[in-house]
């Protein structure tokens, strides 16, 4: 697996409410301008290896919480402290196929980001990077790519904690930012998505995979979904390389038979398992045009290279790809 070095990361990092340089003390990180509230203590703290990187009074991370240990209790899209993977992750690797089946669309998006990546080393940061994503793992093994991931919780393959809304790197400091399953656990996506846009180089790359049809999943750490057309006019100062569906309407009958069992029977296990027996539902994606399934699709991608125009009105309406 590929990260970054640790130097690296610690040579880039900056302050998420001012973006000021950082000095190091014992056991927490500093901000250095005279004016920042986190210039003094507690600033910053860093738990293990993980600098905690979170302007907490503008965000829903506790300061407590990425200090805290697994309990094995999942409160959020991830359990508090460490990481450890999902349900899915746990199963037997037949099953698991079954229950989570490899992600394609992201594998080949992936590859193509890849491929336009310039330079011998370029950078790349994980957005929500506490696992390792469905059809991503190209990123990880590529040798000549830096990968520096953050998640609101510690992870092995995260190099430091942060809320998205704030990302604590310097403007223009990565080439490309994967961004898998996130904007929908986030509290203001436009604004998670600016700060992707800011820390991108001048045509850095961003792919986002995001919910249309589906379940609220995570709980209370579950906000926003989109359309096709909202997920683009989302992602609006960034020219189109690829967009479309990643899970269709068989897809998205799926969920909603697993959750509908669910309801009528009071019981998660009866969902899952319905949910296992019905998987061949999955395969009615294969059948259904692009135009019918972006109306009724289960989630969306968009690969996108950064620009400083902005999408108008009248091209967010003119884009329309569906079938009605």
């Amino acid at each position: 697996m590929t990260l970054a070095e640790p130097e690296l990361v610690r040579h880039l990092l900056v302050c998420p409410r001012c973006r000021s340089p950082l000095t190091a003390g014992p056991g927490n990180l500093w901000c250095t301008s005279p004016d920042c509230p986190y210039g003094d203590s507690p600033g910053f703290p860093v738990t293990g290896r993980w600098p905690v990187l979170v302007d907490f009074e503008r965000s829903v991370v506790d300061r407590a919480e990425p200090a805290a240990g697994n309990d094995g209790a999942d409160t959020g899209p991830h359990a508090a402290g460490v990481v450890t993977g999902s349900h899915a992750d746990r199963l037997p690797t037949a099953l698991r196929r079954i229950w989570k089946p490899p992600d394609r669309v992201a594998a080949r998006q992936i590859d193509l980001l890849l491929r336009r990546l310039p330079g011998p080393a370029p950078t790349l940061l994980v957005v929500g990077g506490a696992t390792v994503g469905n059809g991503v793992a190209a990123v990880y093994s590529d040798p000549r790519v830096q990968v520096i991931a953050f998640d609101i919780v510690r992870s092995p393959v995260t190099q430091f904690v942060a809320d998205a809304h704030q990302i604590p790197l310097p403007t223009g400091s990565v080439d490309a930012v994967p961004a898998q399953a996130v904007l929908e656990h986030v509290l203001d996506p436009p604004q998670v998505v600016s700060e992707i846009h800011r820390v991108l180089k001048d045509d850095g790359l961003v792919y986002a995979e995001t919910p249309f049809l589906q379940q609220v999943h995570a709980g209370p750490y579950d906000f926003t979904r989109f359309t096709a057309s909202g997920h683009r006019y989302l992602f609006g100062r960034f020219d189109e390389v690829a967009a479309g569906t990643v899970a269709g309407p068989g897809t998205q009958l799926l969920w909603t038979t697993d959750h509908l069992v669910r309801g009528v029977t009071r019981s998660a296990l009866a969902g899952r398992l319905t949910r296992g027996l019905l998987s061949w539902l999955r395969g009615i994606d294969r059948v259904i045009p692009p135009d019918y399934a972006t109306d009724n699709a289960s989630a969306l991608y968009f690969l996108g290279r950064r620009r400083e125009r902005e999408m108008t009105p009248k091209e967010i309406v003119a884009y329309y790809r569906g079938a009605q």
